[in-house]
């Protein structure tokens, strides 16, 4: 009874983790989709803002039509500087810092985007008129940080580009070079010993020659070798020729045959 006890207790324990890691999922993915959602509905919203704003710019005459320009290029320079240092954001991390003073624009540009849409709806032509030179200039202003940080983001991922395609280039022809060595460098040194002697025969050199003229004298020298010494090497006949030999056997001997 006690090990049945045991045992429900950890098919309830395991069961109430797979609850756990459940709903725990479940929470998560809900807040992914709903921020997804967010994001995209932010970026709808903020699309159709400017689709609107352009409009002003294009149909409104006077004021109107200057304001709504202003927060036009305010919002357009702002948001593709963000484009351009997210997206190098994952191959260069120094972007961050860039994304970082981005931001704080943002919080400008946003105060600056409401003080112009109370312009907007302000009656008093002459309140328009004066406040529209300040607020154009912090409009310049803040975009011309934008756009710094835009094209010196450009430039820097421009100069990563060339720099890594230059080193490219370079391993590509060092790798061409090495494929085309299919020869060795030195071709009489591909055939070896066997070469040499070849090349030796062919020339005719002294070593050769002295070598071959020596050969058959040790052969003779060698065929002589080992063999025990007769009694013409003793008395000296060996090194006669034959042919005295045999006139010193023919000639009569005038002391008679009993002397010596």
């Amino acid at each position: 009874m006690e090990a049945l006890g045991v045992v429900v207790a950890l098919v309830a324990l395991f069961g109430v983790t797979l609850l756990v890691m459940a709903v725990v999922g479940t929470v998560k993915a809900a807040k992914a989709v709903a921020a997804k959602v967010d994001r995209h509905s932010t970026n709808a919203q903020r699309a159709v803002e400017n689709a609107a704003l352009k409009a002003k710019s294009l149909t409104r005459p006077g004021e109107q039509g200057r304001i709504a320009a202003l927060r036009l290029s305010l919002r357009t320079g702002l948001d593709s500087t963000r484009q351009v240092l997210e997206s190098g954001l994952p191959q260069d991390g120094q972007l961050g810092d860039a994304l970082q003073l981005l931001a704080r624009l943002d919080s400008h540009a946003a105060e600056l985007d409401a003080e112009l849409r109370m312009l907007e709806r302000e009656p008093m032509s002459s309140r328009v008129t004066a406040k529209l030179p300040e607020l154009r200039e912090r409009t310049e202003r803040i975009t011309h940080s934008a756009d710094s940080l835009r094209w010196a983001a450009q430039d820097r991922m421009r100069r990563f580009a060339d720099d890594e395609l230059a080193r490219l280039g370079k391993e590509c022809q060092d790798e061409a070079g090495a494929l085309r060595h299919w020869t060795p460098a030195d071709p009489g040194t591909a055939d070896g010993p066997a070469s040499a002697s070849t090349a030796a025969h062919a020339t005719g050199s002294p070593g050769a020659a002295s070598a071959s003229a020596q050969e058959p004298a040790d052969r003779r020298k060698g065929l002589g070798a080992g063999r025990p010494t007769s009694a013409e090497e003793l008395l000296g006949l060996a090194a006669e020729p034959l042919s005295r030999l045999a006139d010193r056997l023919r000639k009569p001997n005038p002391a008679g045959p009993n002397r010596p």
